[in-house]
């Protein structure tokens, strides 16, 4: 093994920061011995936090309708083969109904940006399903809101938010997205929902289009100083109807490396085995798992538009009922000795040093 890779993954997991430089060489560093090295750290460090629990989120996609045209996306406003939809919520409740009773304690509503679904719907739908299950927690990943309104949908009761900064790189930002779109409004968005208290995620595609060992150090860094509570990477994944469909993908190779580097580098953090690892390989989700992940989100959208919520092409699960799809997973973890609980799973403050693990949000 390389000795200056190994040495840099030791000083991250004793001082959880590496300067960009050093990320740069962390990254360029990967190998099959490398990946194995920070994958095996990763998971002792998880393990002493969460133990073998896997958290489900019940993934409920309430729309394919969006306002924006990022490059990658198969919902981009300018697909005209995309066909579209939106749930009421009535059939958002219902969503929940059934993923309640199959042990969901995390409801995550999940969309394009669908002007429909302002502020004051989405906080009528919050209410509604925190008042019916009180005990669950609501994550909303609905794209860019004002700081006010993100300060409405915490106080109606949405515990967790995920966005996707895409890229720390604002160069590379704008390759991917319309010129419309902002890199300075998505960060802002970001550091407006950690303030307002939300547990806040963000995230990246591993192998984006235009991505460089320097992009990818720059988000590890990003990452580190922003400190969320979650962080959702999957490997990019290319779809025929947009400008990036003869693209390649991202590999699970390098999907799982990043995992196990920022498990080292937040200890604590939720970072979930994408349905997109599933997509690129038939156990790309254990690899995820094994390589220091603990969350998975399994779809609870009505079967009949699970095809229609495409990001990317040759999405799994997408005919899966709900039930199936759940007991698919408990056998799966089973098989790699984790557990699939009935928890809402939250962040946890952890303190390896004395041994104890704190509820902190």
């Amino acid at each position: 093994m390389n000795e200056t890779t190994v040495n840099l993954l030791d000083k991250l997991e004793n001082s959880h920061s590496l300067t960009l430089d050093e990320y740069r060489e962390l990254v360029g560093g990967y190998s099959v011995e490398i990946a194995e090295y920070a994958a095996e750290k990763a998971v002792g460090i998880r393990k002493k936090i969460y133990g073998n629990a896997v958290f489900i989120r019940g993934l409920i996609e309430i729309s394919n309708i969006c306002r924006n045209d990022c490059l990658y996306c198969g919902i981009r406003r300018s697909n005209a083969n995309c066909d579209r939809y939106r749930l009421t919520p009535e059939q958002i409740l219902n969503c929940c109904r059934e993923g309640y009773s199959l042990g969901f304690r995390t409801f995550v509503l999940q969309g394009g940006e669908d002007s429909y679904f302002s502020a004051k719907t989405v906080c009528e739908i919050v209410k509604d399903i925190k008042n019916i299950y009180s005990d669950c927690a609501v994550t909303l990943s609905l794209g860019e809101y004002s700081k006010e309104d993100y300060s409405a949908m915490f106080s109606a009761g949405a515990d967790r938010y995920l966005l996707r900064h895409e890229t720390a790189d604002k160069e590379h930002y704008n390759k991917l997205h319309p010129e419309k779109m902002s890199f300075d409004n998505r960060m802002r968005c970001l550091y407006d929902l950690k303030e307002i208290g939300f547990q806040t995620g963000c995230g990246f595609m591993v192998g984006s289009p235009y991505q460089t060992t320097d992009t990818l150090a720059k988000d590890l860094k990003f990452i580190e100083t922003f400190s969320p509570e979650m962080c959702g990477i999957g490997p990019f994944i290319s779809h025929k109807d947009t400008p990036f469909y003869d693209k390649q993908s991202g590999t699970v190779e390098m999907t799982c490396y990043l995992l196990s580097i920022i498990r080292i580098m937040h200890p604590n953090i939720l970072l979930p085995s994408t349905t997109a690892l599933g997509t690129v390989s038939p156990n790309g989700r254990e690899l995820g798992i094994k390589a220091g992940a603990n969350v998975l989100m399994p779809n609870l959208s009505p079967r009949n538009v699970r095809k229609k919520y495409m990001l990317y092409d040759n999405k799994i699960c997408t005919g899966d009922e709900s039930a199936q799809c759940r007991k698919c997973l408990d056998i799966r973890m089973k098989s790699i000795g984790y557990e699939v609980v009935v928890d809402r799973g939250d962040f946890k403050k952890n303190k390896i040093s004395t041994g104890e693990v704190d509820s902190d949000l």
